[in-house]
């Protein structure tokens, strides 16, 4: 009798656990697709001078520029991919495709959490249930990695902006905090960090391991160590190309919105805009205003074409990020998070 009581208990279990997973596998996907679909109507709708920017970005299909500007979202979120496949050795093999699928679903979660952080659970959903945990880590450094470069490249277009070598100093009357000494020393100090960080990564991790109640996350980030100083210099020249494959599109943009700068200048302030943008903190629906509020503030001193220079930055937000986001939810759309068993 108690025999058949816990043959009976044990069936109606698996039967609920089979049938969350139902939910979770069928019901889940298309919530977050119906989620991120109205998160990006909404953050489209409202912004301002839309016509405006709109009436510039339809024009500017005629030009060439545009569609390297277009081709170049795909070798930007390539070179993420082939980062992440690499990330993702030692714990499972990873085909470029099953990478750049991880990668844009990674990017549709992240339109709707702080500072991008969701493209951690938008990426785990593409790992095996138990890689899943570990492969946190994994996103981290690889973030780093970029957040390295950024910081690096931003950093040194300061010094030279500085130096009044390219760009007359009193052009930045307006804006002189961007040359200020206070942000250098915060931006020197936060790379030299980074770097400590990224390349001592089995350093952070003796060091955790010493702290009693830090112990029982060690096992989840010991697959950190495995990664040679050769292996992470690679990670960190794939952050460099993908950031300038950034600074790329953003120049070409700028000609195609007729915003009249020297490439030479806008490299740089592009430099410095970047930095900007790593320390503002932002969710995704509130990133176009802070990214276009920036780029008018920058640039404003070198061309008078605001709405062009508007314009740019409402182009780039929809090639880099709301493109992919609408790709990535279609493939969460269709996921099976589970694996039913």
């Amino acid at each position: 009798m108690l025999f058949a009581k816990c043959n009976l208990f044990l069936l109606i279990i698996s039967c609920l656990n089979k049938n969350i997973k139902l939910i979770i596998n069928y019901l889940l996907g298309p919530l977050l697709f119906v989620l991120l679909a109205w998160s990006l109507y909404r953050q489209i709708i409202h912004q301002p001078d839309l016509e405006e920017r709109w009436h510039q970005i339809k024009n500017s299909w005629k030009q060439y520029r545009f569609w390297i500007v277009f081709f170049l979202m795909f070798v930007n979120w390539g070179i993420e991919a082939r980062k992440w496949q690499l990330l993702m050795a030692p714990l499972e093999r990873f085909t470029l495709l099953r990478a750049f699928k991880a990668v844009m679903a990674g990017c549709s979660i992240t339109m709707l959490t702080p500072n991008r952080i969701g493209e951690y659970g938008g990426r785990i959903m593409f790992v095996e249930e138990q890689h899943r945990i570990k492969a946190i880590s994994l996103t981290i450094l690889g973030s780093i990695s970029q957040l390295v470069i950024t910081m690096f490249m931003g950093t040194v277009g300061l010094l030279v902006l500085r130096s009044g070598v390219i760009v007359s100093t009193e052009r930045f009357d307006s804006i002189a905090w961007l040359l200020s000494s206070s942000l250098l020393i915060v931006s020197v100090f936060v790379t030299v960090i980074l770097l400590l960080l990224f390349f001592r990564v089995n350093f952070i991790t003796g060091i955790i391991s010493r702290i009693r109640f830090l112990k029982t996350i060690v096992n989840h980030i010991a697959v950190l160590e495995v990664f040679s100083g050769k292996q992470l210099l690679r990670i960190l020249f794939l952050s460099f190309f993908r950031y300038m494959v950034f600074i790329l599109q953003y120049m070409l943009l700028l000609k195609v919105m007729e915003v009249d700068m020297a490439y030479t200048v806008s490299f740089l302030m592009l430099t410095a805009f970047y930095l900007v943008m790593v320390i503002a903190p932002t969710v995704g629906f509130t990133e176009l205003p802070v990214r276009a509020t920036a780029t008018v503030l920058l640039f404003k001193i070198f061309s008078a074409n605001i709405i062009g220079i508007q314009a740019a930055a409402f182009g780039i937000w929809l090639i880099n990020l709301v493109l992919p986001a609408v790709m990535g939810s279609l493939l969460i759309f269709g996921l099976k998070i589970m694996k039913e068993r």
